[in-house]
């Protein structure tokens, strides 16, 4: 193996396509070298077929790489690949572990990989599939520098937007924060369907055009520029940004709950918006 070898844990809907893009990655610059391990034999055969070597044990694969990602389902399985890896690993491995995990994991893995020598960060992905197929993902990373270094060959392969978020559990935070946000507005998007139907409108049409301007404007994204979630004193750029928002905002929260309560469609979370939109803002 030539550079930086990298081991792979877990090929499932999302492991799969990042160990691919691994192996591409790997054959076009020389730099990586990808050796896998997963219980399922079928997605085995596939990266075997696409150039990655296969490991027979997670043990075997620690044992002979530089890098160890590991993406499995949860915790649980976490703990478990972790375990098997301390045993033959050498001084000096990073394990990755893209997986999302709860808050207090990363740290406590961290301290199980340091009583052997091995470095640990968390870097929970964000970008889904087709992110990892064409290595755009966003890779959100808590460690230490050394830590971050010496994992930031296979990020870079994975990834167009890496952010060493802090220390160990940043990224998990930083995806907790990230994913509420996405579940959150997709809640949302169940409500703003039912006033659609309601109203006789066509759904797939709505979703075309909440895609077609999210990827114009940025979607809940374009307001997310500040430093800060501290209220904004008076004098500041964002005041009068905000308060524009605001107040365009609540009148289209209030005519489309009024539009609802004509239609006999309830809008709990448009009308939570609407009580809180301006001081969420910092007004």
């Amino acid at each position: 193996m030539t550079g930086t070898a990298v081991g792979f844990v877990g090929l499932g809907n999302i492991g799969k396509p990042m160990a691919l893009r691994l192996t591409q990655q790997a054959q076009a610059s020389g730099g990586l070298s990808l050796a896998v391990y997963d219980v399922t034999p079928d997605p085995l055969a596939e990266l075997e077929a696409a150039g990655a070597a296969v490991a027979g044990s997670v043990a075997e694969l620690a044992a002979g790489v530089d890098v160890l990602c590991v993406m499995v389902r949860d915790d649980d399985q976490v703990r478990d690949v972790l375990g098997q890896a301390l045993g033959s690993a050498r001084d000096g491995l990073v394990v990755v572990v893209h997986s999302t995990v709860a808050p207090q994991t990363p740290r406590q893995l961290e301290i199980t990989a340091g009583k052997h020598g091995v470095l640990l960060v968390d870097a929970p992905v964000s970008g889904g599939a087709m992110g990892a197929a064409d290595g755009s993902l966003a890779i959100m990373v808590g460690g230490t520098d050394e830590a971050f270094a010496a994992a930031r060959p296979a990020l870079d392969a994975l990834g167009s937007k890496v952010i060493h978020a802090g220390a160990i559990g940043a990224g998990t935070q930083f995806k907790l924060a990230r994913n509420m946000m996405h579940f959150i507005s997709f809640a949302a998007a169940t409500e703003a369907q039912r006033l659609a139907e309601a109203a006789g409108l066509d759904l797939r049409a709505l979703g075309d055009v909440v895609r077609h301007t999210d990827a114009i404007t940025g979607g809940p994204g374009a307001i997310m520029h500040r430093e800060t979630a501290a209220p904004i004193e008076d004098g500041d750029f964002w005041m009068g940004v905000f308060s524009h928002v605001a107040d365009l905002g609540e009148k289209d929260l209030r005519f489309a709950t009024e539009l609802g309560e004509s239609l006999g469609v309830d809008t709990p979370l448009a009308d939570l918006a609407l009580r809180r939109l301006r001081t969420g803002l910092g007004l």
